[in-house]
């Protein structure tokens, strides 16, 4: 490819904020580059395969993850066009007004410089155009906003058996919001029910960013370079300017890639390494770091998984979506599960399973062998039935993406992820376990059981915020050091929720993408 010298837009990171912020600038005028690591995924590329869907994952030098809490950066990562939203699940509940203001009403973690109502005409735009199932008036707890623009997806035994125990114990269900088209949409067909959501959806039912943005940031002119590990960001003439990105190739050369306008798109980890590794200039602590909390504040969801046998009863659960078919969100208020814990819970019951994956255990088991496997998986394909509880991890100062002393291209620090959750936060992942295991046994499940506890999502590290001295960007997305830097995706969350985070990242980018094209280095 002919790469021009100079763009209007350099954006790193082709996933879901990346491409969204490629298509708005696009269309609104500028030459756009999207420069990504990994391969250029086509739908057609996506194959139903537990094993192959490994090859959507991270693929670039090993992350370290540490602390007593590890992060599993392996299964939250992506690799190539589309990002971790290539292999997302499509499960899209909102944030609840109450966590972007959790340290003025509670005094714990941090507050957010916009509120639920600056952010909710996004959340309604962005589900017209990628198009989400749901039944917004069963969602008693959903916070004000358009309703669904599709019915809700089907749902099969699993879900319905689950919910009998919510339902026993005088708790609420509701189908799950999810970004999976239940009818036809827009030229994208509906869902097939097969299940294989987790290694990408081919036929375009599931809203990742190969149906969404990036055709329409191709067909309005951004220029994509695959297999380009950008490396840090080159000073501009000024500390407040940045003159573009120095990238290695697929070839091993390094080049640089200028700009007028740079966008860190990459994922959680990666935003804040390039940042800390940018050292050139006046950068002497990293582009865009002159709070010091630059990879700061990184943060996960934690998970209870509980599962249990419906003997008697075909529970269907090779059938659905990988994500969930249902919901409950009873305790997601921050100090409903009580006992000293603290932070929001939302349930998703009956996500398919497979031989192998998901949390490593569905249809198998590690610990068994031979025989004892054997009857446990004629069990289990059509008996078992699993419920994820997310536990809301509080941010704290000191869990953090830096850079270890290994190196990857270029010769460039490669991420260290350091996570320990907060003790309430722990206590929150406990009290879901319990509580499951109280659900699923109201509900008729036999021999039930609670997995150990595991993360999922990523988000923080780069948090937005009013001011430069306790964060890294506004709430735009800007960075407050560095004009012409604006940083996208989950790591902007000052607080995590509970909630699954890609709805709300493609809400934040719809926000900060218009702002940019309308307000052009101003």
């Amino acid at each position: 490819m002919k790469l021009p010298e100079r763009t209007d837009a350099v954006i790193v990171g082709a996933g879901a904020a990346g491409n969204l912020y490629a298509a708005v600038l696009a269309e609104s005028g500028k030459s756009v580059l999207v420069l990504d690591p990994g391969p250029a995924w086509k739908s057609a590329d996506l194959i139903s395969s537990s094993i192959w869907s490994r090859r959507l994952r991270w693929g670039g030098p090993a992350i370290e993850s540490t602390g007593r809490h590890a992060f599993g950066a392996g299964f939250n990562t992506g690799w190539g066009t589309g990002g971790a939203a290539l292999h997302h699940y499509g499960t899209w509940p909102r944030l609840m007004p109450s966590d972007f203001t959790m340290k003025a009403d509670f005094g714990k973690g941090l507050d957010w410089p916009i509120s639920y109502d600056d952010l909710r005409p996004f959340y309604d735009r962005i589900q017209e155009e990628v198009g989400l199932s749901g039944d917004a008036e069963a969602e008693v707890w959903r916070p004000a906003g358009a309703p669904y623009p599709l019915p809700p997806l089907q749902q099969f035994a699993q879900a319905r058996l689950l919910a009998r125990g919510f339902h026993a114990l005088d708790m609420k269900t509701a189908p799950s919001p999810m970004a999976i088209l239940s009818q036809d949409y827009k030229g994208r067909p509906a869902c097939l029910y097969d299940g294989w959501c987790d290694a990408g959806c081919p036929t375009g039912a599931l809203a990742n960013p190969l149906v969404t943005f990036h055709p329409r940031a191709v067909k309005a002119g951004a220029r994509f370079l695959n297999g380009a590990h950008v490396t840090q960001l080159v000073p501009g003439k000024t500390a407040r300017t940045a003159a573009g990105v120095e990238y290695i190739d697929s070839t091993g050369t390094r080049r640089t890639a200028l700009a007028d306008m740079v966008i860190l798109a990459a994922s959680t980890i990666a935003n804040p390494a390039i940042l800390l590794g940018s050292t050139g200039g006046d950068w002497s602590q990293g582009a865009g770091n002159s709070s010091g909390l630059v990879g700061r504040y990184f943060m996960t969801h934690s998970i209870a998984s509980v599962y249990g046998f419906f003997d008697g009863e075909e529970t269907e659960n090779y059938m659905g979506v990988t994500g969930a078919q249902a919901t409950n969100m009873d305790h997601y208020g921050k100090e409903s599960l009580g006992g000293g814990a603290f932070g929001s819970l939302q349930w998703q019951l009956a996500p398919t399973m497979k031989p192998n994956d998901l949390l490593g255990v569905a249809m198998a088991r590690a610990d068994l062998f031979g025989p004892e496997l054997t009857a446990f998986m004629d069990r289990a394909v059509h008996h078992l039935a699993v419920m994820f509880g997310f536990g809301e991890g509080l941010p704290l100062l000191e869990n953090r993406v830096e850079l270890s002393d290994r190196t990857g291209p270029g010769g460039v620090k490669t991420p260290r992820v350091v996570h320990t959750f907060a003790p309430e936060s722990v206590k929150v992942s406990q009290s879901a376990a319990q509580l499951g295991l109280k659900i699923i046994t109201a509900g008729g499940a036999a021999q039930p059981w609670a997995g150990p506890m595991a993360t999922a999502h990523m988000m923080g590290g780069t948090i937005m915020g009013s001011e430069a001295r306790t964060s890294v960007t506004d709430s735009f997305g800007r960075s407050h050091d560095i004009d012409n830097l604006i940083i996208a995706g989950p790591g902007l969350f000052p607080t995590a929720g509970a909630m699954n985070p890609n709805f709300t990242n493609h809400a934040l980018a719809l926000r900060g993408a218009e702002h940019a094209a309308a307000r052009w280095l101003s």
